[in-house]
């Protein structure tokens, strides 16, 4: 393996020389500049980073541990994090827990053994058992999208508000029989949207208890499930729904994949969206994951989130710990199309939507 002499020896320059042009650190002559980069290329040198990091104590890689990288949010989110740190010189680890405290929870270990400079993570548990871990070894943190019990910078946009905007525009639509399914109860985000439609409810004069109890629905109420952010988990539950005397004539999926499944069962069951059951779901979905009619969704900016989550980290490896932790609130955006109508009201009590 070519050393940074042999580089220097091809250039004709001092090894302190050919130091300057590969670390960028100090002037030198265009020409110079020139024939330790032909010298570079011509022998494939690549820098010893493990001797680098030795010296200044920097392994120039965050790590990214996310919940679930089929998701295209995620997908979405990682992206900006990558263009966000590559431009400032680093690289980015990234791994999948699966919604797993125990996944998470071992990667976390094996990132910290590989001596990351920072870490990226959207908590799989509100017990914080990982963060908690990063914080013990004084390693810089930003907790992407959900919030922990710990004094930690966290980035994430309004699932509250989002969550209330879109129960408000159900509502507009005539709307009273509503049905929320939501992701885990132990995670910040389910427990936010399920607040947010709960306020819009409670505001409009409507009884909605958090239940999970299908009788509640069947005397009129409102219900929520709590099950999982995946697509099994969004067919499970909106079957369930489906099956109450009266159904409800709204769905509000939690997220994307929950909003995938859920349409499925409406379709199995033979029911018309929007026609028979409004659908809409908190996050977008990409063009190749469009379900038509498309869906009315509240849009989280997930590039973004990425990107502000990543300046947020390095500016704490800049700067070092601030007095106070900070959180950033992004906003979202309501986007009405085809899969939310007005509700008409029919005889014994069945309803169709226009």
């Amino acid at each position: 393996m070519p050393t940074i002499k042999d580089v220097a020896k091809r250039a004709g320059v001092a090894p302190i020389t050919a130091s300057r042009v590969i670390n960028n650190s100090g002037y030198v002559k265009e020409s110079t500049r020139q024939r330790v980069e032909a010298a570079v290329e011509a022998l494939g040198y690549v820098p010893n980073r493990i001797a680098r990091s030795l010296r200044s104590k920097r392994t120039h890689t965050l790590g990214l541990v996310l919940s679930d990288i089929t998701n295209p949010f995620w997908t979405t989110v990682a992206r900006g994090v990558e263009d966000g740190a590559s431009g400032q010189g680093f690289s980015v680890i990234l791994c999948n827990t699966d919604e797993s405290p125990a996944k998470e929870h071992d990667y976390v270990r094996v990132l910290l053994q590989k001596q990351v400079d920072g870490f990226l993570l959207v908590p799989a548990h509100s017990d914080a058992h990982s963060a908690a871990l990063i914080l013990k070894q004084s390693v810089p943190l930003v907790v992407i999208d959900r919030t922990v019990p710990l004094p930690v910078d966290i980035v994430r946009s309004d699932s509250e508000g989002g969550a209330y905007d879109l129960t408000r525009h159900l509502l507009g639509l005539g709307h009273r029989r509503i049905a929320m399914l939501s992701g885990p109860r132990e995670v910040s985000t389910a427990a936010d949207r399920v607040t947010g439609y709960q306020r819009a409810l409670t505001e409009a004069g409507i009884a909605c208890p958090e239940t999970d109890q299908q009788e509640d629905l069947s005397k009129g109420h409102r219900m929520v499930i709590y099950g999982t952010f995946t697509r099994q988990g969004g067919y499970a539950m909106a079957k369930e729904v489906l099956a109450i005397t009266p159904r409800p004539t709204a769905l509000f999926a939690a997220n994307n994949f929950i909003a995938i499944g859920a349409y499925r069962a409406l379709r199995e069951t033979g029911l018309d969206v929007p026609g028979d059951v409004s659908l809409v779901a908190f996050d977008d979905l990409p063009p190749n994951f469009s379900l038509e009619p498309f869906l009315t969704v509240v849009a989280q900016r997930a590039y973004d989130m990425g990107q502000t989550a990543t300046r947020q980290l390095l500016k704490r490896l800049t700067e070092g710990p601030g007095d106070q932790p900070e959180e950033v609130l992004l906003p979202t955006d309501l986007i009405v199309r085809g899969s939310s109508g007005k509700v008409k009201e029919l005889s014994n009590d069945h309803t169709r939507i226009r």
